[in-house]
């Protein structure tokens, strides 16, 4: 196995084995893996795939994953945390690489699989993957920057090729079914306020209004404005935790008025203030299910 760091914000292994393989030590990192060649399954949480040769994979820290191999494959493994970010000092470039890592973060959880379907998608991805070896391997002026803004653009195509997969699938079976699309979509647009009205929900998913909020909170529990407050907040307690915007860009980021305002919603339903959680809370990082 070949390994290289840069200052622990960024990681590239080559591995390559012939049985099963887990690595054990990636609890603080988000991955995506190339398969450069071989073939076999590929388990992760409570799903399992084949895999084969160009396929491309996205594992948070949270999951749980491993490979059983059947023809000798080799993985590249590119490993990072939000610190690989952390320098981008441009308040939009930050919130673009952020939105993809948090769509990301849960998408295992629905439909995993090759993430890239598109095969001219696949295609650039793989040429990205060669250009962050290169500059890894060659580490000239600006290579922290340029990889930083390289790994950015993967993570960009893979929402993209995510969002055209599930958006393509337009027939349900059931009612339940459609919830979980429905779920899917508020995930998808949170930061769009006029999509997540319940009238465009409902003219999106072909409901009328009550029958989608009735439906939802039947399969839910909870109503659909309740659901997307609670996963901004989360979102909120990701941000303060894993990055260095304040209150009040985080407050425009996900549509709140102004800091107050973000600040009286968070303080209801977590009985202390942004800045306090941030202070006193380190541990908590999922997004809801």
């Amino acid at each position: 196995m070949q390994r290289f760091n840069l200052d622990d914000s960024f990681t590239i292994k080559k591995i390559t084995e012939s049985e099963r393989y887990h690595d054990v030590n990636t609890h603080n990192y988000f991955q995506i893996v190339f398969i450069k060649d071989g073939k076999g399954k590929y388990f992760i949480n409570d799903f399992n795939l084949s895999y084969e040769k160009g396929d491309v994979f996205f594992i948070t820290h949270d999951d749980k994953y491993w490979f059983e191999i059947n023809k000798r494959t080799t993985f590249h493994y590119f490993q990072f945390t939000e610190l690989l970010f952390s320098g981008k000092i441009n308040f939009t470039d930050k919130t673009n690489w952020l939105q993809p890592i948090e769509y990301l973060i849960k998408y295992p959880k629905i439909a995993p699989d090759d993430i890239v379907i598109d095969a001219q998608d696949n295609k650039t991805i793989w040429d990205l993957h060669h250009i962050i070896m290169s500059e890894f391997e060659m580490k000239k002026h600006f290579f922290e920057h340029n990889i930083s803004n390289v790994v950015s653009t993967i993570l960009s195509i893979l929402v993209r090729n995510i969002k055209n997969s599930t958006s393509s699938k337009k027939d349900f079976k059931n009612k339940e079914i459609k919830i979980d699309e429905v779920i899917n979509y508020i995930k998808q647009y949170v930061y769009d306020k006029n999509l997540l009205k319940v009238s465009a929900l409902a003219n999106r998913f072909n409901m009328t209004k009550s029958g989608l909020s009735a439906s939802f909170k039947k399969n839910t529990g909870e109503s659909i404005h309740h659901y997307i407050l609670m996963y901004k907040l989360s979102l909120i307690k990701y941000r303060l935790l894993h990055t260095d915007f304040t209150v009040s860009e985080i407050a425009y980021q996900l549509g709140f008025t102004d800091e107050s305002h973000l600040t009286r919603i968070f303080k209801k339903y977590n009985h202390m203030t942004p800045k306090q959680f941030k202070s006193s809370n380190c541990n908590e990082t999922s997004l809801p299910e």
